[in-house]
Parts: C-alpha cells; sequence; structure tokens
C-alpha cells in the first residue's frame, strides 16, 4: 500500500491550489473585461447574411471579450420592444439590422445614449445620434470575382440572379457580379428576379426553375434555394455571404464570403474604449480589411480554366493593391 505523509499531501494541496489560481484566474480577467452583446435578428441565424453575423460574435465570445445573447426570427412590430428589452439589460453594445425598421432602431438608440448601436442599414449614421453606428455587406469586391468565374463557365451566356428585395445591399453585389461576367464574356445575358422575402427558400428555388427553363445555365444565388434548383436541374451556381459548397460539391462553383469579425472587433474595441461614435463601418466589409474574400474553388480548382485562375488572382491582387476598384452600384439591376 502506498503511504502519503502528511508533508507531501500538504504540498500537492498547495500545488493543486497554484494552478487552480492560474487556470482561473485568467478566466476571471476575460470575464471582466467582457462587455454584454445583444443581437436582434429578423430571419433565422441559419440565413446567409444573419450567420455571418452570429459566427463573428460566437468568435468574440470565445476569445473572451464580449458575452452574447441574441434573438432570432423577431418580427418587425416586435423589433422595438425586443430592443429596449436588450438596454434595459444592460447589454452595452446592440447589433441588429435596421432595413424595415430605421425609425425604431435610431429611435430606442436615441432614449439610450448610453448603449452602443451597431446597426445594418441603408442609410447614413446622424452626428445627432452618437451613439448610432451603422454597417452593410460591401463585398462587392468579392463578387466581382465570381463574375468572372462565371463569366467562364456558362456555355449559354444566359445566367439568372435570384435576389431577396432591390435594394443596395443586394443590387451593389449583383452589379459587381454582372460587371465581373462580363469581363470575361461581355455578351452575357442576365435573367433578374426578385422574391421579395429575405427567407423563402422554395419561392427562390421556384424563381431558379423558371430562369433555367428560360435558358439560364448558371445561377446567382443570393438566396436559399437557388443552388437547389441548379442542383436538381444539372447547371451551375454562384454563391452569395456563405460557402455552401460542401452541399453543392458538383454545383456551387465559387461564392463571395463575407467576413464581418473586422467590423464586430472594431466595434467592441471602440466600446471598451469609449470611444465609439456614429461611424459608417461599411468600408470593413472591402476585401483589403478583411472584409470579403473568394471561397476556395475546391471541387472545381480544375474545372475552371487555369488562364481564368491566373486572371482572377491577379485581378485580385490589383484590388488588394488599389490598382484596381470595383464601382460600387447601389442600382436596380435590369436583365438583359
Amino acid at each position: 500500500m502506498i503511504r502519503v505523509t502528511r508533508r507531501a499531501f500538504l504540498h500537492a494541496s498547495a500545488a493543486l491550489s497554484a494552478l487552480s489560481v492560474t487556470t482561473v484566474l485568467p478566466r476571471l480577467a476575460r470575464a471582466a473585461d467582457a462587455i454584454k452583446v445583444a443581437a436582434i435578428y429578423t430571419v433565422p441565424i441559419e440565413q446567409q447574411w444573419v450567420s455571418r453575423i452570429h459566427k463573428a460574435a460566437n468568435t468574440a465570445k470565445e476569445r473572451g471579450d464580449i458575452e452574447y445573447v441574441f434573438s432570432e426570427k423577431v418580427s418587425n412590430t416586435d423589433y422595438e420592444r425586443v430592443m429596449r428589452e436588450y438596454c434595459e439589460a444592460g447589454h452595452q453594445l446592440i447589433v441588429g439590422e435596421a432595413f424595415a425598421v430605421e425609425d425604431a432602431a435610431r429611435a430606442v438608440a436615441k432614449d439610450y445614449p448610453n448603449v452602443a448601436f451597431l446597426i445594418g442599414s441603408s442609410f447614413k449614421p446622424d452626428a445627432a445620434l452618437p451613439n448610432f453606428a451603422t454597417f452593410d455587406n460591401y463585398i462587392q469586391d468579392a463578387s466581382y470575382l465570381t463574375g468572372m468565374i462565371a463569366g467562364a463557365m456558362t456555355k449559354s451566356g444566359n445566367i439568372g440572379m435570384v435576389g431577396g428585395y432591390p435594394i443596395p445591399e443586394v443590387n451593389r453585389l449583383m452589379n459587381a457580379f454582372m460587371a465581373g461576367v462580363k469581363e470575361v464574356k461581355a455578351d452575357a445575358k442576365f435573367q433578374v428576379a426578385f422574391i421579395g422575402s429575405w427567407f423563402d427558400p422554395p419561392k427562390a428555388k421556384e424563381t431558379a426553375l423558371a430562369q433555367i427553363d428560360a435558358g439560364a445555365d448558371l445561377l446567382y444565388a443570393e438566396r436559399f434555394g437557388v443552388s437547389d434548383a441548379a442542383k436538381e436541374k444539372g447547371v451551375l451556381a454562384v454563391g452569395n455571404v456563405i460557402d455552401t459548397q460542401a452541399d453543392y460539391p458538383d454545383t456551387v462553383v465559387a461564392s463571395a464570403l463575407w467576413h464581418f469579425e473586422p467590423t464586430l472587433d472594431q466595434a467592441i474595441a471602440k466600446v471598451k474604449a469609449k470611444s465609439f461614435a456614429a461611424e459608417d463601418y461599411g468600408a470593413l466589409s472591402f476585401m483589403k480589411p478583411g472584409g470579403c474574400s473568394l471561397a476556395p474553388l475546391g471541387t472545381f480548382e480544375s474545372k475552371v480554366p487555369a488562364d481564368i485562375v491566373a486572371k482572377v488572382k491577379a485581378r485580385e491582387a490589383e484590388i488588394m493593391s488599389g490598382a484596381f476598384t470595383v464601382t460600387i452600384d447601389d442600382n436596380e439591376p435590369k436583365s438583359s
């Protein structure tokens, strides 16, 4: 039998206590430094746009920078109430989208001047509302590159495009994609449609099927459901905001990815530094600061022509250096 002396036991206990302190103290320090963040989403968190915000928030949470809670599928009529409840609960930073509740969101911000608001919006910040900053997914750089790939991969030159609403956030990505296509295939034609919803996969699929019936052999999947139609009919698709190639390995040839981390991380830093202000965070979604990127070609690595891959890489380098600027065109795209 092994005998443990009292002195050995005390030494072991002291060592364990020291280990516990060194393990726990950093966690306590991180917890004390973390700010309380609440996000309000009008759609499910699996929806493309919202999923990227949710991902960035969870990353910050795992680092210990924030405490994070969220509400999803909040109706427009309920949005203001939820915002106010989070403010009353002591959250220091509110993240959300105000595209259909702009007046209500700004009214809440006015009533809670000590709370920082980082809100997706089609409008700019107002100096009279210093705690209300805006952001948007300005990922036109990556969208242009996916258009170049699409221009090389379409055989008919007939491309279908299905979006949610014809608002600047959608329009600029579609227009950048179309411009990228035109660089490679100048005579390409586009079928453009909007389904009037941010999350209606069946309707998006139905609209895409109609475009395929009308001759499209490649689809721009701004909404969920489009890639399902492409897969069913054996045509290609280009993704938006997230990479769904793992779900559609023979369908999704390329995707423009949005990275919300630069936007959220800057807001968190400014809240901690007590320097949060009415700023436009839109440029943090550009490619140069890491706000967007072209997804890996993956299963299409050997299927996209090598000369096009080289052109895309060269164009990407020019975007990063500032030698080439993708035009931001917020006008509603039209079929051609």
